[in-house]
């Protein structure tokens, strides 16, 4: 996959001011950008380079909308906006870069370390449109032994690490930590339940029954004990499992040389289970404890980057990325980005393998080792067992993105299909689907599902908690309540009219104001260099209807094909409100369930159009069933959630000035919500951890009750 570089952005270092970019040539014919609005993007960046330090920092390109086109790094903010304000580029992309800039902002920070990193956090901030983006890098899940409690769990964990406590990971799936928290109970008898459930047991659950639990709860196990046991867990996940699997192989064999034969069987289902999270992984390895392998494949202008996790000489799971990049980069400046990019908000390992020889590995080293606060080491394997978990991933990097492509094939095939059963002239690239889920009124929701080229696109979906002014159960009331606040939140994030009155609340303006990080030292904001105010009103009103406004990925935010879960009522009252909204060029269809509720049997309304139906076989067919269903099974699972939440829901959460640590004092003393209630004022002033003025509050909401 090597070939040559294609310095398509500027370089950090030039000799003088008349330096030009390597291999640029004087002029270049550029398609897609209008020669006017090149020499304005030219002569915008001339007046920033003319005030910049020689000095290392990050640099931002706004359009004149205030939207962020790219973010930078620079070892010398001089030398490199210098090169860009020559106009000279060697794509495309970035001509059009150059061409839409009319504002700059820069951060000087010390060291060209400092300036990776802080690159790093804007992008994934502002997701500028001409960076190399990580699409579906979702928060990889961790395994924590808890370490706030004299009894610590072992949990699933997600998200930012404010809890105490031990994490390992990350693993590729929930399922990798699953299987592995399944071996480990087993092994260390590690408990998984809640501090609330653990607080209030009278007797061991069913999982001490089945031991998967020493049972700290009720004194079946003493606390040091058990903080034993949990050590020998902590140390099996941070690697020393060979330590911890010959002292439960002595004490296995301790035990049957006192020929205590249950104690030595116990052990010896321990060691089991040790032996099964290292051998039920798909490769393991000798020489490689801890490292994250990345590997790239470059398919029909489409990347995919492949990661494989190792801890503790294990396995871990892998996770394919699909980055969004121009198709003139090289796959190595992609890795790069991506690597920087992926360690922005997890911890790097010890070691990081890249599958192609990076130009600044030896910078995205130093900027690891910063962030962990360690020694981390960033190579390019090229023989011994490295360079064969290298060839691995390569491998299963092209054939994700085979399959990727295959998928989008088959998904653009389906779309096309679509289009033509609803006389559409093109293809819709984005599809959404509304339906609404209540029980006789109560908890009412409505959902909104997206479908595009890649399938489901799970981060546009919406949900809508249905106001008490529509009436309960009014199907009609809940679709235009859905309609009337997506069509309207809509307009005013394009900033363009959908209707009579939404083009005097539009307002696009972006903030552009960023976090620095540590170093920074300078921040040039504000007016332009040349003293030229800034002219706010376009910012604000530059969208248009023509022009609409599209995602990081390029996915258009306004829908092609609208589609709704009922018959012909449904269609009316949907039409009427996206008239209203100035939306009734959108094509509309309604659903309507067969007869017996019949899934091969549905009838279709459009405007304009009698009912009609497709043929049983007609691909379009399957492809509405399966929007139909998604849009139902988000909708009821929405509903189920949120009356979950109201049937959970604690008559101590209503009390103002009753947090989570005076309820549970609460609960811990009296057991249950029912004896809070009955309790005389002065119980409540006994309880241990809660003043005067809360029992009394407490004391009153029941009794005024």
């Amino acid at each position: 996959m090597s070939r040559e570089r294609q310095d398509d952005l500027p370089q950090d270092e030039f000799e003088d001011e008349e330096d030009i970019l390597p291999g640029a040539e004087p002029a270049l014919v550029l398609a897609e950008a209008a020669p006017g609005a090149l020499k304005a993007g030219i002569e915008v960046i001339q007046q920033f380079a003319k005030h910049l330090p020689n000095r290392p920092g990050v640099y931002r390109m706004f359009d004149r909308a205030g939207e962020v086109l790219y973010v930078g790094k620079a070892k010398s903010l001089k030398n490199r906006v210098t090169a860009y304000a020559r106009g000279m580029a060697h794509t495309n992309a970035v001509a059009r870069m150059i061409a839409e800039t009319a504002n700059m902002e820069f951060v000087t920070t010390g060291t060209e370390t400092e300036a990776l990193l802080l690159e790093s956090n804007l992008i994934k901030q502002l997701r500028p449109r001409y960076n190399v983006l990580l699409r579906d890098d979702k928060s990889f899940p961790y395994i924590l032994l808890t370490g706030d409690h004299d009894a610590p769990a072992i949990l699933k964990h997600r998200g930012s690490r404010q809890r105490k406590g031990d994490y390992f990971g990350p693993f590729a799936s929930v399922w990798a930590v699953t299987r592995t928290i399944d071996a480990l109970q087993k092994a260390f008898l590690i408990r998984t339940c809640s501090d609330s459930f653990y607080e209030n047991r009278t007797r061991p659950c069913l999982l001490f029954q089945i031991k998967r639990c020493a049972a700290p709860c009720t004194g079946e196990i003493s606390i040091p004990d058990y903080q034993a046991l949990a050590s020998q867990a902590r140390d099996f996940l941070s690697g020393r499992s060979s330590a911890v699997k010959q002292l439960l192989s002595a004490r296995m064999q301790e035990a049957a040389e006192e020929l205590e034969f249950e104690k030595a069987a116990r052990y010896r289902d321990r060691l089991a289970a040790l032996s099964a999270v290292q051998a039920g992984q798909d490769i393991n390895t000798q020489g490689v404890e801890e490292a994250d392998v990345f590997a790239i494949d470059e398919q029909a202008g489409q990347f995919c980057v492949e990661i494989f996790f190792f801890r503790n000489h294990q396995n871990w799971g892998n996770r394919a990325l699909f980055p969004r990049a121009d198709r003139s980069l090289t796959p190595a400046e992609v890795l790069a980005s991506v690597v920087a990019q992926f360690y922005d908000d997890k911890p790097p390992p010890r070691l990081v393998l890249l599958s192609h020889p990076v130009e600044e590995i030896e910078l995205i080293g130093q900027a690891l080792s910063a962030r962990a606060g360690r020694k981390v080491e960033v190579a390019h394997p090229k023989r011994g067992e490295r360079a064969d978990l290298m060839a691995h991933a390569v491998k299963n990097a092209r054939e994700a993105l085979a399959r990727k492509l295959a998928d989008n094939a088959g998904q653009s095939a389906l779309l096309a299909a679509l289009g033509a059963a609803f006389g559409m002239e093109t293809a819709p690239r984005r599809v959404e689907v509304y339906d609404n889920s209540h029980i006789m009124g109560t908890n009412a929701v409505g959902g909104m599902i997206v479908a595009g080229q890649d399938g489901f696109v799970k981060n546009q979906y919406r949900t809508f908690n249905i106001s008490a002014d529509t009436i309960a159960g009014d199907d009609f009331g809940m679709m235009r309540e859905v309609l009337t606040r997506r069509f309207a939140k809509l307009a005013k994030e394009e900033g363009f009219s959908l209707g009579p009155h939404s083009a005097e609340t539009a307002d696009t303006a972006t903030s552009k104001d960023a976090p620095g990080a540590e170093g920074a030292s300078t921040i040039i904001l504000g007016e332009r260099p040349d003293g030229a105010a800034q002219d706010e009103g376009p910012r604000k009103k530059a969208r248009k209807a023509s022009n609409p406004r599209k995602d990081e990925d390029g996915f258009p935010s306004r829908p092609d094909l609208v589609i709704v879960d009922g018959g012909k009522g449904q269609l009316t009252a949907a039409l009427k409100i996206m008239k209203e909204l100035g939306a009734a060029d959108i094509p509309l269809v309604a659903i309507a369930k067969g007869e017996d509720r019949n899934a091969m049997r549905e009838t279709f309304h459009m405007a304009g159009r009698e009912p009609f139906k497709l043929q049983p076989r007609d691909p379009a067919l399957y492809f509405i069933q399966r929007l139909r269903d998604e849009a139902h099974r988000f909708a009821i699972g929405t509903h189920r959630a949120k009356r979950k939440r109201e049937t959970m829901k604690n008559p101590l959460d209503e009390i103002p000035g009753i947090g989570p640590s005076r309820k549970r004092a609460l609960l811990l003393h009296f057991g249950t919500v029912k004896a809070i209630q009955r309790a005389k004022l002065d119980d409540l002033m006994r309880t241990p951890g809660v003043n005067a003025a809360t029992a009394k509050a407490v004391h009153d909401y029941f009794h005024d009750a």
